[in-house]
């Protein structure tokens, strides 16, 4: 398409379908609005850019719409769950149950294990009873869980990670003893029932 000039009272403007590279728009003084004293050499000539001044616009809007997004996902994002009914997978699972360990809230530990409950243990095989008991015997102050993977089947998550463990435990005799500092490898098996999650076996592997 051939490149056609429109003249305006006081503008020239380039119109083609392929523009050249430094397409400017300059203001010329009409020789009418000049005077006598008019010099043509001081003529004012004001560059300016239109496809350049486009590019900027839409970079501000790009950034204004950016962060108007991470605020929306930064307000609207999942919080960390406090309680069963408030997790949403796994990890959730995991963390509310060692939450509630180191609480002592036992109430909420005896509701999510299972009747059928077993435990692996490096000392045995326990049962949901026995379970209950070595939890009650445990002052954890704190733990922290890592390499954590959770794989969904069905109504089932299978969760498995490392926990590092700070407190110590009580015997029936009284004494106490510190738990494990290594990291253990954990392995937990959840099951999604009418009154929600509850835990069906839980190995640990020191």
């Amino acid at each position: 398409m051939a490149t056609q000039l429109l003249r305006l009272p006081g503008f020239i403007i380039i119109v083609g379908s392929e523009p050249p590279v430094n397409w400017q728009i300059w203001k010329l003084a009409s020789p009418r609005q000049a005077g006598a004293g008019y010099n043509h050499a001081m003529r004012s000539r004001i560059p300016a850019e239109p496809p350049q001044l486009c590019l900027d616009l839409m970079l501000i809007f790009a950034l204004m719409f950016a962060m108007m997004f991470a605020s929306a996902c930064t307000f609207y994002g999942e919080h960390p769950a406090h309680a069963f009914s408030d997790a949403t997978g796994g990890e959730g699972l995991e963390r509310v149950f060692w939450e509630d360990v180191q609480a002592a809230n036992w109430v909420a530990i005896e509701r999510v294990l299972a009747s059928n409950y077993t435990g692996i243990t490096p000392g045995g095989t326990l049962d949901r009873n026995a379970t209950l008991q070595q939890y009650r015997g445990w002052q954890l102050k704190n733990f922290s869980l890592g390499d954590l993977k959770t794989e969904l089947n069905g109504n089932t998550i299978v969760v498995t990670y490392t926990i590092t463990l700070n407190g110590v435990s009580s015997s029936g005799a009284g004494a106490s003893q510190p738990l494990p500092s290594a990291p253990q490898h954990m392995m937990t098996v959840w099951q999604q029932q009418k009154k929600g999650w509850i835990v069906i076996a839980h190995s640990v592997n020191q």
